[in-house]
């Protein structure tokens, strides 16, 4: 209840509603992987939360790329150690039932390089069609943070906050936009109805920080 009143204090205190836009269909059901190809997923899975990313693509290149799952999870892999090559899969998603995740991807391999705009055109496609994915959502409003656009920005942060409460990532992002906007008292009430730790609010400070001194060059 705490964080539904310090949520709705937040968006009272300017958050402007953007308009919904209906969801897209998916235009086709992924096709299912077979018992041996899911054993190797979730095993691969459990290497990149062990934090192994090079041991979990390892065990993913043992299936082919026929799969639109297995070549997001090829993907998703490659981004993260800095593979420029995961490009091309994320592209392959395009027209598939994880047409919404090739769509994240690419942005997020903009956003990777700085092409905000980019990066935020590939994201608002994706929020089209998977309007409740909290990842989508959370990295829209952190490329509008990077544009400045604070409105917009905190906008789809609570949005993902809403969506996924288990997710740190949008309250650490909206922690640094309410630290950037100077809004103490609801940056203080976001800390304290999430119990977050000294560490994440120094380094939501630091990145505020870091905003501004972007403001002042």
């Amino acid at each position: 209840m705490r964080l539904v009143i310090l949520l709705l204090a937040i968006l009272v205190g300017g958050c402007g509603v953007t308009a919904e836009t209906p969801s897209h269909p998916m235009a086709m059901n992924c096709p299912a992987l077979l018992s041996e190809q899911e054993l190797i997923v979730n095993f691969s899975q459990e290497m990149l939360e062990e934090g192994k990313p090079h041991a979990a693509l390892a065990n993913l290149q043992r299936l082919s790329d026929e799969n639109p799952e297995v070549r997001w999870r090829k993907a998703r892999i490659m981004r993260l150690l800095g593979d420029a090559s995961a490009v091309t899969l994320y592209q392959s998603l395009l027209g598939t039932c994880l047409e919404a995740r090739g769509l994240h991807g690419l942005g997020q391999m903009d956003f990777a390089k700085g092409n905000y705009h980019r990066a935020l055109d590939y994201f608002r496609k994706a929020a089209e069609l998977a309007p409740a994915d909290d990842a989508v959502r959370n990295d829209m409003g952190l490329v509008y943070m990077h544009l400045r656009r604070l409105q917009d920005a905190r906008f789809e942060l609570l949005t993902a906050l809403e969506l996924n409460q288990a997710n740190p990532q949008p309250v650490d992002n909206l922690l640094t936009l309410l630290l950037y906007q100077d809004m103490q008292r609801e940056a203080k009430g976001l800390v304290e109805s999430q119990n977050m730790s000294p560490e994440r609010l120094s380094l939501a400070k630091q990145r505020a920080r870091e905003m501004l001194a972007a403001d002042r060059r």
